[in-house]
């Protein structure tokens, strides 16, 4: 049996491949690609079908963030001309809201920059969830405020909030080279306080910032362990003004791969194409709707995405249907007696069984000219940045233009 055929009957049985055939699937040739899609979308479809859920950002604290990822325009230092502006008030985070679930949106993700919240910060937050379920009660509201304090996830819960996210971004071993303000420990902390007060954890990554394919497999298995319920994908957009400005690694086969190889890992969870997909996605963004099953409508922190019409098209014209607000988004064994789609972590199962997620296994059988690649490759250097295709953020929240939904 080959390489795809293999992880196809683990995604379909939640076990883990082994990291060899995690860094298989990011090592196929663009030849492949296809095949690597075809095989993902059928994990993809047992466990999510052919719904896509939509998630709208709101910023409610823009830029001069203390912290000095080197992937971030808000950052420390940072010289990208993006928006600046304290809070938001609640009402004017829940008209933002409220565009965003007009739209289509099922969860508004509310976002401040900083390094986390005070306990002042946490009333803020808590005020506008408040105003936003008063509004609709069945948008789920997802919270990113940075790490949390001890019982500030309990508060957060309380005002009604369904989700925490907060990012890995990358691998252990590498997290020092992007940011020094704070630690990869300290990121894991965050996402197991957001589980220990019962809200569902979104924790996901950041590709192209110059990682190795170890670097990407790695922050993915991390990720199984620390079992978030959500996995955003975002591909860094370089952001002229930023440390990475210069950084240009992502193909749209790469993207695709790196897609794959986290449904592979993680096949029972909600896997989001978040930040960079309309930048090194491009015209190729249907094909990934085959391995995500959830994205962002409209534009992002600070900088604009593609108009929400066109997602709703693109959902539409690849033969995929937006998920309602009555659905659950995860699949009955991982789906909590919560609305909105929270999974359980009762018995602290992960992304599916963690049966063998530390094996030795190779690639699987070769019979039948499977796919199964070398280990490790570098990966293929984009053949011209596409700075055209990066747009600061200037409608929406903290302006007083229509906002992009």
């Amino acid at each position: 049996m080959d390489l795809l055929n293999t992880l196809v009957d683990k995604g379909l049985r939640r076990e883990s491949p082994t990291r060899e055939e995690a860094l298989a699937v990011l090592a196929t040739s663009d030849d492949d690609v296809l095949d690597v899609v075809a095989a993902a979308g059928k994990v993809r479809r047992h466990w999510f079908g052919r719904r896509v859920k939509l998630n709208y950002l709101v910023n409610l604290k823009s830029g001069l963030c203390p912290e000095d990822c080197s992937y971030c325009s808000q950052r420390l230092g940072s010289k990208a001309e993006i928006l600046k502006y304290t809070w938001l008030k609640p009402d004017q985070a829940k008209a933002a809201a409220a565009a965003g679930v007009s739209g289509g949106a099922k969860r508004v993700c509310l976002v401040a920059s900083g390094r986390g919240p005070t306990d002042r910060d946490v009333d803020r937050v808590s005020d506008t969830i408040r105003a936003i379920k008063e509004q609709d009660e069945s948008v789920e509201v997802c919270a990113c405020l940075g790490l949390l304090s001890d019982g500030q996830a309990e508060r957060l819960r309380e005002a009604g909030a369904d989700a925490y996210n907060h990012n890995l971004n990358t691998s252990e071993s590498t997290y020092g080279d992007i940011t020094t303000t704070h630690t990869y420990a300290d990121r894991v902390d965050t996402v197991n306080k957001a589980h220990a007060a019962g809200l569902s954890a979104c924790s996901g990554l950041i590709a192209g910032m110059g990682e190795s394919d170890e670097d990407l497999v790695d922050v993915v298995f991390s990720l199984r362990e620390l079992d978030p319920d959500s996995v955003p994908v975002n591909f860094l957009i370089p952001m002229e003004g930023t440390p990475l400005a210069k950084e240009w690694h992502l193909t749209p086969q790469r993207c695709l791969r790196i897609l794959a190889m986290t449904r592979f890992v993680c096949p029972d969870v909600e896997v989001r194409i978040a930040g960079g997909r309309e930048v090194h996605l491009r015209t190729m963004q249907p094909l990934a709707l085959h391995l995500a099953n959830s994205i962002f409508l409209g534009d992002y922190l600070t900088s604009e995405g593609q108009a929400g019409h066109t997602d709703l098209e693109m959902i539409a014209d690849a033969g995929f249907e937006v998920e309602g607000a009555g659905e659950v988004t995860l699949p009955e064994h991982r789906a909590s007696v919560r609305g909105g789609g929270c999974g359980s972590h009762d018995g602290g199962g992960g992304c599916g069984s963690h049966a063998g997620a530390d094996g030795d296994a190779g690639c699987g059988a070769h019979a039948g000219g499977g796919v199964c690649a070398p280990a490790s490759t570098a990966p293929r250097p984009a053949e011209e940045p596409r700075t055209d295709l990066v747009a600061v953020r200037r409608r929406g929240a903290g302006t007083d233009l229509a906002p992009n939904a």
